[in-house]
C-alpha cells in the first residue's frame, strides 16, 4: 500500500505521472464494482468516506467507521480482493458536521471522529478545518484553518501509536465551491490562485512545526487545490490545463507533494488524463458514480415495464419522485427554478441528491421489486438498445440486473482506470 499513495510524488517528478482513483460512495453496488475493477486490474484501491456520511453517531448512512470498514471488507470478501488491497481514506475530516456549534464543541466532536476514523483503520486523512463555525465567517483564514487540522493530526497520530496502527498519510486544503457539487449552472471557474496554495502549504508547515508536529507534516501526501474542474446541476466545467499552468507550477516548487482534485465527476477521459499528467494525482469520484447507476436503473425500470404486464408503468421512478417529495430535505434548497424544472432536477442533475434516498426502505423495496420482475428474464437487444444503449447489448442475456448496474458503473470507473495509468 506504501507505493501506491506515498510514490506518487515521485513518479510525478520521475516523469512517470500515475494516478489514484478516490471512490467517494457509500453504495454498495459502487462499492462492489469499484473492489471488482480492484480485482480485474490487480491493483489497490482507495475508498473514501466523508464526514457526514460517516461519523462517530452515524452520520447519513447510519454506519460509524468501524460500520464501514465492516461494510467494505465484506463485500470485498465476496469479490475475492484482499484486505491489504484496500486503502481506506476519510474526506473532509473536521468540524463541519457540526458547524451550528461553538467553535470548540464542533472541534471536540471533530477530534472524536478523526479518532475513531483511525482506529478503525482508515490511513489516508484529509484534514478539513476550513468552515467557520458558530459566530465565525463562513470560511475561516489559512492561520486558523491549520492550526485546527495540527490539532486534528495529534489526535490522529496519538490514536494509530496507542492501537498499533500504521500512522496516518494526510492531505491538507478544500476546494470551493463545497464538495458535492455546486447548486446552480456553472458557466466559467477560476482555479485556485497559485499564491493562495503556497500560503496553505506555507502556513501548514510552519504551525504544525511550532507545535512539534515536523514529522506529521511529512507525511502530508497532497493538496486539495481547485484545478477548475466541477459540475453543477446542468452542466460540467472541463479541464483547461492552459488556464491551471501556474498553480500546477506551484509542485515544481514541492517535490514532496501532489494535488488532490475533488469534484472530477464527469470529466472525459482526455481531461482526466491531463489532471494526473499535470500531477493531480488523486482523483476524487462520487456522484458521478452513483448517476450512471441511477441511468441503468431507470433504464431498467423502462425495460421491464416492457417485457412485464404486471409491473407497471416506471414504478421505480414513481416510488423515488415520491420519497423526495415526501423528505425533501436532501434536495430542497439545491435544486431551482419551476416545479417541471425542479422536478427533473430531482431524477437527472448531475448533482445526484437523489444518491441519498437509495438507502431508504421505500427506494430498496421498489429495487427489489425492479430485480423480481427481471429475474430469470432475458432483455431482447432491441430494449437493451432502447434502453440501456451505452451498455454491451449482450448483457441483457448473459447478466443479472446486478451485473447490468455494475458495469454501468464500472464504465466510469473504467475511464479513471485509465486515465490514472495513462
Amino acid at each position: 500500500m506504501s507505493s501506491f499513495l506515498t510514490g506518487l510524488a515521485g513518479d510525478l517528478r520521475a516523469g512517470h505521472p500515475r494516478g489514484v482513483t478516490s471512490v467517494c460512495s457509500s453504495h454498495p453496488i459502487v462499492i462492489r464494482a469499484a473492489l471488482r475493477r480492484a480485482v480485474l486490474d490487480e491493483s489497490d484501491v482507495l475508498i473514501e468516506a466523508t464526514c457526514n456520511q460517516v461519523n462517530q453517531f452515524g452520520g447519513y448512512t447510519g454506519m460509524q467507521p468501524a460500520d464501514f470498514v465492516r461494510f467494505v471488507l465484506q463485500i470485498a470478501d465476496e469479490e475475492g480482493l484482499a484486505p491489504a488491497r484496500i486503502v481506506f481514506g476519510g474526506d473532509h475530516l473536521g468540524p463541519n458536521p457540526w458547524k451550528g456549534d461553538a467553535p470548540e464543541a464542533a472541534m471536540e466532536k471533530a477530534e472524536a471522529m478523526v479518532e475513531a476514523y483511525v482506529a478503525a483503520g482508515f490511513r489516508k486523512i484529509h484534514l478539513d478545518a476550513s468552515m467557520g463555525c458558530l459566530g465565525e465567517p463562513v470560511a475561516l483564514d489559512d492561520e486558523t484553518t491549520a492550526g485546527r487540522a495540527a490539532r486534528l493530526a495529534s489526535r490522529a497520530d496519538a490514536v494509530a501509536r496507542e492501537k498499533g496502527l500504521p500512522l496516518p498519510l494526510y492531505i491538507i486544503g478544500t476546494e470551493v465551491p463545497v464538495p458535492g457539487g455546486a447548486d446552480h449552472a456553472l458557466s466559467d471557474l477560476q482555479p485556485t490562485a497559485p499564491e493562495a496554495a503556497r500560503h496553505t502549504i506555507e502556513v501548514h508547515r510552519r504551525i504544525f512545526a511550532e507545535r512539534g508536529l515536523d514529522g506529521v507534516f511529512e507525511r502530508v501526501l497532497g493538496v486539495v487545490v481547485q484545478p477548475g474542474v466541477e459540475f453543477g446541476s446542468e452542466n460540467v466545467i472541463p479541464y483547461h490545463p492552459e488556464n491551471a499552468s501556474l498553480l500546477n507550477a506551484v509542485l515544481e516548487e514541492e517535490p514532496k507533494l501532489v494535488f488532490e482534485a475533488h469534484s472530477t465527476d464527469y470529466q472525459s477521459q482526455a481531461a482526466l488524463t491531463a489532471l494526473v499528467r499535470d500531477g493531480y494525482a488523486i482523483l476524487k469520484v462520487g456522484p458521478g458514480l452513483t448517476f450512471a447507476l441511477r441511468e441503468a436503473l431507470y433504464g431498467l425500470d423502462l425495460v421491464a415495464s416492457e417485457l412485464e404486464p404486471t409491473y407497471g408503468d416506471r414504478p421505480l421512478r414513481a416510488a423515488m419522485e415520491h420519497l423526495m417529495l415526501r423528505e425533501p430535505k436532501d434536495w430542497k434548497g439545491h435544486y431551482h427554478g419551476t416545479d417541471a424544472e425542479q422536478a427533473l432536477q430531482r431524477h437527472y442533475s448531475y448533482s445526484d441528491r437523489i444518491r441519498y434516498y437509495w438507502n431508504r426502505p421505500e427506494a430498496e423495496a421498489a429495487v427489489a421489486r425492479l430485480r423480481d420482475a427481471l429475474d430469470g428474464r432475458v432483455i431482447p437487444e432491441t430494449l437493451m438498445r432502447q434502453f440501456l444503449p451505452f451498455l454491451d447489448v449482450g448483457l441483457g442475456q448473459t447478466g443479472s440486473v446486478d451485473d447490468i448496474l455494475i458495469a454501468s458503473v464500472d464504465r466510469e470507473l473504467a475511464t479513471y482506470a485509465a486515465a490514472c495509468r495513462a
